[in-house]
């Protein structure tokens, strides 16, 4: 186990467990417009160079995220961007949390980027067979629509 501190968490990570599951997995798998947006700002290596540091450390590839949702978008969506929520499963625990703990997730730490949060989603997404024990490395962002279609879905012609 390889020791990391995020942010007043403090964690445990089996960096080998993690690598051979993420060898073997396909991208996150919806093919939504708004899942296809972040997949590929993900490939290009377009989201912040703090969430790409901490995924490189654990040989995560950033596009086989194990959730992405697309929350909501607001009127100014163009300039902001949209409001993304999204983690990666990390094999391994949690040993500290930066504060108080709530429906098993740590406290949302603001970055200049989002917010990052760990904790443990019951629910298996996009990782139902991940090695056990494991948490999730979580958070929020505005990012750029860069599809070259409309934000509400390609035009039938």
């Amino acid at each position: 186990m390889t020791h990391f501190s995020w942010h007043g968490y403090e964690v445990e990570v089996d960096e080998a467990a993690t690598r051979d599951w993420y060898a073997q997995v396909e991208e996150w798998g919806c093919a939504c417009g708004h899942c296809r947006n972040f997949l590929a700002l993900a490939r290009a290596r377009r989201l912040p160079g703090e969430i790409l540091d901490m995924l490189d450390s654990l040989s995560i590839p950033p596009e086989k995220a194990t959730y992405v949702c697309e929350l909501y978008y607001e009127d100014d969506w163009a300039e902001k961007g949209l409001l993304y929520q999204f983690s990666w499963r990390v094999a391994g625990k949690i040993l500290t949390h930066p504060g108080e703990e709530s429906g098993g997730w740590g406290p949302v730490v603001k970055r200049p980027w989002g917010g990052l949060q760990l904790g443990h989603e019951d629910y298996p997404y996009g990782a139902p067979d991940f090695p056990e024990p494991h948490f999730d490395l979580g958070g929020q962002m505005y990012l750029p629509w860069i599809l070259d279609e409309p934000i509400e879905g390609p035009t039938e012609e």
